[in-house]
């Protein structure tokens, strides 16, 4: 009975220790949560079924707005509609510029035809932008003539948004095109090189830009299940892994209650190491993000929640 006792004490000694350093009743956040436009303001899609090389813009939605992906006026509108950081991808060119566009290819949204790197900018920015949307199966296209020659070059965002915070997105694994943009980025004041992040899919990425611009926060697929699983084993004493530093996550709406000292303590702990948080929505098994729908995210707000929001629907703020 006394072995017992001394057990279910020790036991409760854990568990109070354990509670009381992730519990986040006692830690306060000075901010307002955090939201991050994915592609700016566009037009949205089923996103059941896609592959990489879905193309989306022939089975959009019936337009609620009249913007198109990673163009300036996108970004202007979502910066308006409340959004603090603006999430667009790039690619390189032929002629040694950062085009900005979301796709592999350029046949799906323009009239063109090809691999989009294989292409010169001034080629690009020929190309009608909207030429492929419908959202009626082809009878018609609602965009088509209206952005032709809109496609903009990395330079055009950092000329028209010198204070605003973007997110990038490398569409290739490629470490000349990581290269390419540590070194543009270099040529930027550094207030405003400080509202930059940058995200890729390999983890080779992640190691050149951490080397080349060491102040910026960087993901990477492999970088951010890394820390993950370490912050799982560990993070409960509070200890920070280092796979957790200058980096980007991205929290599944269904998964958040499992991070040791969720959600104040957690959002803390990273931000101390140069860590951004961001909700997305529920994890289903695959491996696609999406965005935190917009009844959820006010809810989140609403009820006090003071870190990122990663949204796909801006113009609903």
């Amino acid at each position: 009975m006394r072995k017992i006792t001394k057990f279910a004490v020790g036991f409760g000694v854990i568990t109070a220790g354990l509670w009381l350093n992730n519990t986040s009743l006692f830690t306060n956040l000075d901010q307002q949560a955090t939201i991050l436009a994915h592609r700016g303001a566009h037009q949205t899609y089923p996103k059941e079924g896609l592959q990489n090389d879905t193309c989306t813009a022939d089975r959009i939605y019936p337009p609620k707005h009249a913007y198109l992906e990673n163009t300036i006026e996108s970004i202007e509108y979502a910066f308006s509609k409340g959004a603090d950081i603006v999430e667009f991808d790039i690619h390189r060119t032929t002629d040694g510029k950062l085009a900005v566009f979301h796709d592999w290819t350029i046949d799906c949204r323009t009239e063109g035809k090809g691999i989009t790197q294989e292409q010169s900018m001034a080629y690009l920015k020929t190309l009608d932008l909207g030429y492929g949307y419908t959202a009626d199966g082809g009878k018609t296209f609602p965009f088509r003539g209206k952005f032709i020659g809109a496609m903009p070059e990395i330079s055009e965002i950092f000329e028209a948004f010198p204070a605003k915070k973007f997110l990038i997105n490398i569409k290739s694994n490629n470490l000349t095109e990581a290269k390419m943009l540590s070194d543009k980025i270099k040529t930027l004041p550094q207030a405003q090189q400080d509202k930059l992040m940058i995200y890729g899919g390999k983890q080779k990425l992640h190691i050149q830009l951490n080397a080349d611009l060491p102040n910026i926060i960087t993901m990477s697929k492999p970088g951010f299940k890394a820390c993950a699983k370490d912050y799982m084993l560990i993070g409960w004493s509070g200890y920070i892994p280092d796979t957790c530093q200058n980096n980007i996550l991205l929290i599944p709406d269904n998964l958040k209650s499992i991070a040791w000292g969720w959600p104040n303590k957690f959002i803390k702990r990273m931000a101390n190491v140069n860590t951004s948080v961001f909700i997305i929505d529920d994890y289903n098994g695959s491996n696609r993000s999406k965005g935190l729908p917009t009844d959820k995210a006010k809810s989140l707000i609403d009820a006090g929640y003071r870190g990122g929001i990663w949204t796909d629907d801006i113009d609903e703020f």
